[in-house]
């Protein structure tokens, strides 16, 4: 038994302790503080070996995906390469190889074009020249990949006119003294010339420099959306209907006697809210004189800025959809007295209004009136210092003061809450009272859709006329939508 499991037994034996003196309208018996106050010598000495294990099992499926993703593009990229087809579009739109070699080939029938007999699928040195140079690029700005291409360590210390120069040295066959005896410019407008040419080695290096800057900088931006919504997948831009809700909605079973007949049930079904992707996206390029002036800073800094950027405006419009509190699918507030997930005043952070939204949570029904399970086990919450010092009395302390001024058991004592706190919460409210937010993890009330579940940017070379630089769109698709508000409820909160 790991040390995660041994901290849950340990912590679900404290609550059984404490759910039974509450249901017996006592305090714990000398036996029942005694076993507690072991149990918690336990957990103490149990948590920091249960939080490692956690976090060396996340680090592990966090490296086993990248791994996976840098074979994915390696293996699309050599497959690519041998028919002569762009890589990016299915590098960014996250096909799987199986389903990139189907794609070629179902090309390959519909233009006639015949398949190549003897095909290499290894890696040839056109390849293994761009990776090194794209890796070489990647370390000379800062973002060193954790698998390098061999012989990346050469390209990074050169310049990207040393890189052009490189590329159109192989490309022309002429020598290399002849491109170097250019000035700059002259070097850019014959790169320039090249930049739409599909088997041109400098602009395919930017590329995948470009591709590689924009899923670091996208997997390390500081969001918190995700973990209080659900990723969801749309394979178009059409509104999508559909029917019966996330949790409820249909009959209960029914006894059935010694040869008895089985009744049939009829099917209850209501409209789930409608859910749609919307593209956002901009332009960005690297100009002419980016390029004279060698700004290696340019594939560092601006296309992951955009990636961020992305990321960034998909987290606020999560908590704007929660703050703004619009009318949803039903025509009423997402929060409000008719869903039954709205305190009627705000409150800061304290025992009490933990209940009461508790109270509210557990107490929910489907759109039938039947009872539905909801677990409590996360707070969406403003940055706030006075939070966080309450929230330790709240959850750490032991024992409460009661109205008798005695000291009795506190029955939110090592609850197990995920806390969620963001800065957008505190712009969004700005001086006016700050909301926040009680909810089950296991049932999130907001989806955040993706095209084709691709949730990485998309970035492609593109063409600008009277535009000087090399240029490149940058788009993403997602929609945002309430699917479910029985499973959070709402604090107005105070004034921070």
């Amino acid at each position: 038994m790991n040390k995660r499991e041994q901290l849950r037994q340990k912590l679900q034996r404290q609550q059984a302790i404490l759910a039974a003196a509450r249901t017996a309208g006592r305090d714990m018996t000398e036996d029942e503080t005694r076993e507690f106050n072991s149990l918690q010598n336990d957990i103490e000495a149990l948590r920091p070996e249960a939080d490692a294990e956690a976090e060396a099992e996340r680090q592990a499926q966090i490296e086993a995906a990248r791994t996976a993703e840098r074979q994915r593009v390696t293996d699309i990229t050599t497959l690519c390469r041998n028919f002569n087809v762009d890589a990016s579009q299915y590098i960014t739109g996250g096909q799987t190889v199986d389903q990139v070699r189907t794609a070629i080939l179902d090309g390959m029938i519909q233009n006639g074009t015949p398949a190549r007999t003897g095909v290499k699928v290894t890696a040839d040195e056109t390849d293994k020249f761009r990776a090194a140079a794209a890796d070489g690029l990647m370390t000379r700005s800062g973002h060193t990949p954790a698998a390098p291409a061999d012989g990346s360590r050469q390209f990074a210390g050169m310049s990207l006119r040393d890189i052009g120069i490189e590329c159109l040295t192989r490309e022309t066959g002429k020598s290399a003294s002849d491109f170097m005896r250019m000035s700059a410019d002259d070097l850019y407008t014959e790169l320039a010339r090249a930049f739409h040419n599909p088997s041109a080695s400098f602009p395919a290096i930017m590329d995948t420099a470009i591709n590689k800057s924009i899923v670091h900088a996208y997997d390390h931006a500081p969001t918190t959306f995700e973990k209080f919504t659900r990723k969801g997948t749309l394979r178009d831009f059409k509104r999508t209907d559909g029917h019966n809700y996330l949790i409820g909605g249909v009959g209960d079973l029914l006894l059935v006697p010694e040869n008895g007949e089985l009744k049939a049930d009829t099917h209850k079904e209501e409209m789930l809210p409608q859910r749609k992707l919307d593209t956002y996206g901009r332009q960005f390029s690297m100009s002419r004189q980016a390029f004279i002036n060698d700004d290696i800073g340019f594939i560092a800094t601006v296309p992951g800025r955009f990636a961020q950027a992305a990321k960034r405006t998909i987290n606020k419009q999560c908590y704007q959809l929660l703050y703004n509190n619009a009318a949803v699918f039903d025509g009423k507030a997402f929060f409000s007295a008719d869903h039954k997930n709205l305190l009627t005043t705000g409150t800061g952070m304290t025992s009490a209004a933990i209940k009461a939204m508790r109270q509210k949570l557990r107490t929910q029904t489907d759109q039938f009136g039947e009872a539905i399970t909801l677990t409590p086990n996360f707070l969406i919450l403003p940055v706030s210092e006075q939070y966080d010092n309450d929230l330790v009395s709240i959850f750490m302390s032991p024992t409460i003061q009661t109205t008798e001024n005695t000291q009795a058991a506190n029955p939110l004592y090592r609850q197990n809450y995920d806390i969620i706190e963001d800065n957008t919460l505190n712009v969004l409210a700005g001086s006016n009272a700050c909301p926040w937010f009680m909810g089950d993890k296991g049932v999130p009330c907001v989806k955040v859709d993706y095209l084709n579940g691709n949730e990485t940017p998309n970035v492609r070379r593109s063409e600008k006329a009277r535009t000087l630089g090399f240029i490149w769109d940058f788009w993403l698709d997602w929609g945002i939508t309430a699917t479910d508000f029985r499973s959070m409820v709402k604090n107005p909160g105070v004034a921070l």
